[in-house]
């Protein structure tokens, strides 16, 4: 009797250690296949052959620089095929709160995101120089989304600032390029600030960045979203964070898998960096969602 028990308690435990296998399976399985956005996280955007690019090539930089002509080369190649350039109220309208349908014109179309950190000079100097090169080439307009600490922008224009002025972002945006939005007042990482200095860097970085677009934007579209310096946030950062930005993106190399997101601060990014080729950027974009009626 006793081996029939001990063998019936064998049997149970491996019926039981099978379920949780097959079920951790199946997770796995819907949440890699999961339909999913790329979001690219870029910050300077350099020409090697341009003087005045050089501070961007030292050691502190270097992990977060991609050429221009590489950057060319990604996106020339992605206006070829059906892709979806999404700026942040696009992604919140029709992905994040799906308040709209998607526009029958996207249909068939892979959704992806361009956003850029920090504003640095090269971003007007070099990025916007290459999505008007682009337009001219292509015919299409390319969007990009630009997450800015305000108080970091240079004060007037001078090859000695490695930062954008509030005039640079202006021309960008009048020309229709830059989806301009919040990334806190002055780069500070969120999680370790006081309350008073999380209320100010998210409420003033907000504040300045409609005062610098003032008569461009009369639907206060700039500075809707929030992307966290570093990447860092906990739960009070996303709470205060709700009361002025409709989202927040994260920096952590993932993509925004649809269906897997539950809250709307914690929208995924994928890091871009010098180490990966246009190919292998080609290939994420590649894996965005096809849409379909």
């Amino acid at each position: 009797m006793k081996s029939i028990k001990l063998l019936f308690e064998n049997l149970y435990v491996r019926l039981a250690l099978a379920f949780i296998i097959g079920l951790l399976t199946t997770f796995l399985i819907f949440y890699i296949n999961a339909p999913r956005v790329s979001i690219f996280g870029f910050h300077a955007i350099i020409n090697i052959q341009n003087k005045n690019d050089r501070p961007f090539l030292g050691s502190s930089f270097k992990q977060m620089n991609y050429t221009r002509q590489d950057f060319e080369l990604f996106v020339g190649s992605l206006l070829n095929r059906k892709i979806w350039f999404l700026s942040s109220e696009e992604l919140y309208d029709y992905f994040v709160a799906k308040s709209k349908p998607i526009p029958a014109g996207h249909i068939g179309e892979k959704p992806i995101m361009l956003s850029f950190d920090d504003g640095y000079k090269n971003n007007y100097t070099n990025l916007l120089y290459s999505l008007e090169r682009l337009e001219q080439k292509y015919g299409k307009k390319v969007k990009v989304v630009l997450f800015i600490n305000p108080a970091t922008l240079a004060t007037y224009d001078s090859n000695a600032s490695i930062h954008m002025t509030c005039n640079d972002l202006r021309d960008g945006f009048k020309k229709g390029f830059y989806d301009i939005q919040s990334h806190g007042l002055t780069h500070k990482n969120l999680t370790k600030i006081n309350d008073k200095e999380l209320m100010a860097e998210l409420e003033q970085a907000q504040a300045t960045l409609r005062k610098c677009v003032e008569g461009l934007d009369p639907e206060e579209k700039v500075a809707a979203h929030i992307a966290y310096p570093f990447g860092a946030y906990n739960g009070k950062v996303k709470e205060y964070a709700s009361k002025y930005y409709a989202s927040g993106y994260l920096y952590n190399s993932k993509p925004l898998r649809l269906g897997w997101l539950r809250n709307n601060y914690e929208i995924s990014r994928i890091t871009v960096n010098d180490t990966q080729s246009p190919n292998k950027l080609i290939k994420i974009a590649e894996n965005s969602l096809k849409l379909k009626k």
